[in-house]
């Protein structure tokens, strides 16, 4: 070997690794070493008890083959028809305000040059996600309440004087989606807004220079540039969506039933796990509700280009 090989060796080479190994190598390993535990717990809390509602779906109560039995049974029950309705309706409200909203709230915050102002902005907004699930529940049924709520005059201006007059179950979709926004939204605006920020400022000052105003970039480079993440929003919100619980169920319990306890499709299952014994119909419930939500989550990933490159 001549000098100059074993200078050129030496460069390439930082002094104190071993010959042979490359960072690749050690970054492979180190991703391996933080996905482990996440694919164990995947394992364990989600594909196994997939498998296992799979099972159970497709059986009776003795183990034996059912064909299906269990599907056709849930389906021909009179509450299953209005429970799809029930989670269909809060799902397009809160999907399109989720869509609509965050994104024009994020690009809003993001437009804000007062570093503070910004920061204060995105804080604000990400706060009620503090607030997640029961709790959230709980403050919503004090702020739904005429008697007590802090926007008491713009609940009478809409016609209400009592709580049960705001929960009855024509009005729960929009009332469940305002909650859901209220408790969600934050966090996809922070997402949002750091997506807007890989957005190159060269292109955002070309658009500038040939006229553009702040509604034509926006409307013209950031949405479309924001198409994957919205997409993303959108299915896991729909996981989300459809999986309408705590709401519901509290609201009942809080109502003395006005709100029904088989109000959606998740506490049907409920239902028929543990009021009716019948675990075999409460795993098609859940099958039904996971092909439903896988469909449409290929709506998203096929329309919003989610795997696409470039």
């Amino acid at each position: 070997m001549t000098v100059t090989d074993e200078a050129a060796r030496s460069a390439v080479i930082p002094p104190g690794r071993p010959a042979g190994r490359s960072d690749g190598g050690e970054r492979s390993a180190m991703s391996y070493a933080f996905i482990a535990l996440y694919a164990v717990l995947t394992v364990a809390f989600g594909i196994l008890p997939a498998l296992y509602s799979l099972y159970l779906a497709f059986t009776d109560g003795d183990g034996g083959f059912a064909g299906v039995a269990n599907f056709t049974k849930v389906m021909s029950d009179f509450r299953f028809l209005p429970a799809v309705g029930h989670v269909a309706l809060y799902l397009v409200i809160w999907l399109v305000a989720l869509v609509v909203l965050v994104s024009f709230l994020a690009i809003v915050v993001h437009a804000v040059r007062v570093r503070w102002l910004s920061r204060t902005l995105r804080f604000v907004f990400y706060l009620p996600g503090a607030l997640a699930g029961a709790s959230s529940v709980l403050l919503w049924l004090f702020v739904l309440d005429p008697t007590a709520s802090p926007v008491a005059g713009l609940l009478r201006l809409m016609g209400f004087s009592s709580f049960v007059q705001v929960i009855v179950p024509a009005n729960l979709p929009p009332v469940f989606a305002v909650i859901a926004f209220w408790t969600g939204a934050g966090g996809w605006i922070v997402i949002m807004y750091g997506a807007l920020n890989n957005i190159s400022a060269d292109v955002i000052e070309a658009a500038r220079i040939d006229g553009a105003g702040t509604v034509q970039i926006a409307w013209h480079i950031q949405l479309p540039m924001l198409r994957k993440w919205i997409s993303y929003m959108g299915i896991m919100s729909l996981a989300a969506g459809t999986q309408l619980f705590v709401e519901p169920q509290l609201l009942s319990q809080a109502s003395n039933a006005i709100v029904p306890n088989d109000y959606s499709l998740n506490q049907l299952a409920y239902q028929y796990a543990f009021q009716q014994n019948d675990f075999n119909g409460a795993a098609a419930i859940s099958l039904l509700l996971l092909v439903v939500a896988l469909a449409l989550s290929a709506v998203f990933v096929t329309r919003g280009g989610l795997f696409e490159r470039g």
